[in-house]
């Protein structure tokens, strides 16, 4: 499961920076449709939190959800 970061300062903060940069994650310097927000290398990860720190993804509800998928 991903969930956006609960503290509101920072992901409003984050969310206005990616707006400014035309959808581009701000912390790369390319823009590219990898770095797109959420970028590949986030939606790559089983868990964790982006570099940008805006979204946080959660392994044990990822495979929970996948699995009510396949059925």
């Amino acid at each position: 499961m991903i969930t956006i970061n609960p503290d509101k300062q920072v992901s409003e903060y984050i969310l206005s920076k990616i707006k400014e940069n035309g959808g581009y994650c701000p912390c790369k310097l390319e823009k590219n449709e990898d770095n797109k927000c959420m970028c590949k290398e986030f939606r790559e990860q089983k868990e964790g939190v982006c570099h940008c720190g805006l979204s946080i993804q959660n392994a044990a509800c990822r495979v929970k959800h996948e699995n009510r998928k396949k059925n």
